[in-house]
């Protein structure tokens, strides 16, 4: 049966942002050719030109600024100047306009296209491959610690988000309902998956009656829709894919322990496969997931300084489970309401792997979560010296894969060696792997790192030979995965500051940076600082300074210092 969905969507007209002249010469400017013109018939029945990608995802650093960099002609991908040769393709630098620069990665480097509605996006192949080595790892670990994959339906009744007080007051402004089904008016109207927290407990109920039937603990991986206003491709739109998992314990210590140990889990994601070093804390009470007692988060700083929320886990107490009756019988015999968690990573941290990493030149993938690690470009003149080059190449290939890299071989005649130098460096490849003829005679090839520009990156006689080159690949792998995270974790250190009053608050965030300060003061003066300054406090770390502490805001003792940032 085709089942007919109402939803409550805006109007036709603001399905598309405005876009002035100017605005739309510059976005188009900076599209691709190579993509608008494999592209053109798409959009000529609906006369929608490929740089309103940009424009359809809104945000707080509104449209892009022009490009006005001059293009020169490149030589090596790794030279200062980091243009196209072809002409081709042009990014707007970081430090000139950041929401442009991200855009602009996205559409170059084919990670996401744009909806048919205003703020969902398409995934492209290369950015799922992103979700799927989060999902490779994070299942294992989910795994490794006792949780089963499963599949909630999507559609919620009403009546189960109005059951938990807080949490259809924190939702109620995000949801997307269903009011048709099959052509007729529907007795209650269906919520479109925000989260699942009572759809989980309904079927709980079901299924746990006695102590015997806990722990319970499942995952699912899903698409969430949150009706979002100011959208960003990966960071915040319409719909979205993340896992969520649930889990139901018979004493409250048990939940505790499993809300935190699936924030480290998180934490070690971010560190050890992400290279995002992430500081991890309690959120604040006004910053807590509506419907738990306490929520744990991951925050990580962007290239623009900016906070983003990567990660979260709750411990929601029995705040569902009171709502649901969710209950079990108890080693006395005694009926007794389970202790809950739920916790969530999402499509979200691909943009954080944007944002951390990225350049000028474009993408800058971490190893361990990029969807290929080495491109091998073979590179000849003449038609004598192209079977030798390409016998080599594939050699190479097939070496690194017997030894578990992925790899991709590039040996495609259409384009020059300049042009697949630009594009494989755009879309972030950590290793390039060169071989000409002289190389094939001496038995030695070129390496290029992705992550040092110029010369430095750039090693000559690299022997063929296959246990030394898989050595070798292997070893610069890892040190790349290092050195990202060492540069992301000094560029953070060096833009938190120490805060001791709320003025030294106010000029940290108008600095851009993020603002660390003792805090014990209201949820009426966290509101101020935000309507004040922009900034919200992003948590408490559960790493605390040792000593005596006043808080900035009231001048009264506080146990704890907080980490205030302006985010997305």
């Amino acid at each position: 049966m085709v089942v007919s969905l109402s939803l409550r969507l805006p109007s036709l007209t603001s399905l598309f942002s405005p876009v002035t002249t100017t605005t739309a010469d510059s976005l188009r400017r900076r599209s691709p050719a190579f993509l608008r013109r494999s592209r053109s018939h798409r959009f000529q029945s609906q006369q929608l030109p490929r740089p309103l990608f940009a424009a359809r995802f809104s945000s707080a650093q509104g449209t892009a600024a022009a490009e006005t960099a001059s293009e020169e002609q490149r030589v090596d991908s790794n030279a200062k100047s980091r243009v196209n040769p072809d002409r081709d393709r042009v990014i707007t630098p970081r430090s000139q306009d950041f929401n442009a620069w991200y855009l602009d990665v996205i559409a170059n480097a084919e990670l996401a296209d744009y909806g048919p509605v205003r703020g969902t996006m398409v995934i492209r192949p290369y950015g799922y491959a992103i979700w799927e080595a989060i999902q490779e790892y994070l299942n294992v670990r989910f795994k490794e610690t006792g949780h089963s994959n499963m599949y909630f339906p999507q559609f919620i009744p009403y009546s189960f988000i109005e059951k938990e007080a807080s949490h259809v007051e924190g939702f109620s402004p995000e949801l997307a309902l269903v009011t048709i089904g099959g052509g007729k008016e529907l007795e209650e109207k269906l919520v479109v998956r925000p989260t699942s927290e009572t759809m989980v407990n309904h079927m709980f109920t079901q299924w746990i009656h006695s102590y015997r039937d806990l722990p319970l603990m499942v995952n699912q991986w899903v698409n969430v829709t949150r009706w979002e206003h100011r959208t960003k491709p990966f960071v915040r739109t319409l719909e979205f894919l993340w896992q969520e998992g649930h889990t139901a314990h018979a004493t409250p210590e048990e939940a505790e322990k499993e809300a935190m140990q699936m924030i480290n889990v998180y934490t070690k994601f971010a560190y050890e496969q992400a290279a995002i070093p992430v500081i991890v804390g309690r959120k604040s009470r006004a910053e807590t997931f509506a419907g738990a007692s306490m929520t744990y988060t991951i925050e990580a700083m962007m290239g623009d300084r900016k906070a983003l929320q990567a990660g979260t886990s709750h411990n929601l107490g029995q705040n569902f489970s009171r709502a649901f009756e969710t209950q079990f019988t108890d080693e006395n015999g005694q009926r007794q309401h389970v202790w809950q968690t739920s916790w969530a990573i999402s499509t979200r941290f691909v943009g954080g792997i944007i944002m951390t990493h990225g350049d000028d030149a474009g993408l800058m993938l971490p190893p361990r979560v990029a969807p290929i690690q080495v491109v091998i470009i073979p590179i000849w003149k003449k038609d004598d010296d192209k079977v030798g080059v390409l016998d080599a190449a594939s050699s190479v290939k097939e070496v690194l894969q017997t030894a578990g890299v992925k790899v991709k071989l590039d040996d495609t005649d259409q384009r020059t060696p300049g042009w697949k130098f630009n594009f494989w460096e755009m879309k972030g490849v950590p290793l390039r792997i060169e071989i000409g003829p002289r190389d094939v005679s001496s038995g030695s090839l070129v390496i290029s790192r992705r992550d040092i520009p110029g010369k430095q990156g750039k090693v000559f006689g690299i022997s063929m030979e296959p246990s030394s080159l898989e050595a070798y690949v292997k070893d610069k792998l890892d040190e790349i995965q290092s050195a990202l995270l060492e540069q992301a974790t000094s560029f953070r250190d060096s833009n938190i500051v120490d805060v001791s009053s709320y003025d030294e608050l106010e000029v940290a965030i108008s600095q851009g940076k993020w603002a660390r300060g003792p805090w014990s003061a209201s949820d009426e003066d966290e509101l101020k600082v935000k309507e004040e300054t922009g900034a919200t406090l992003r948590c408490f770390p559960f790493e605390q300074p040792q000593g005596n502490k006043t808080c900035l805001m009231t001048g009264n003792p506080a146990e704890e210092v907080a980490i205030f940032a302006k985010s997305y």
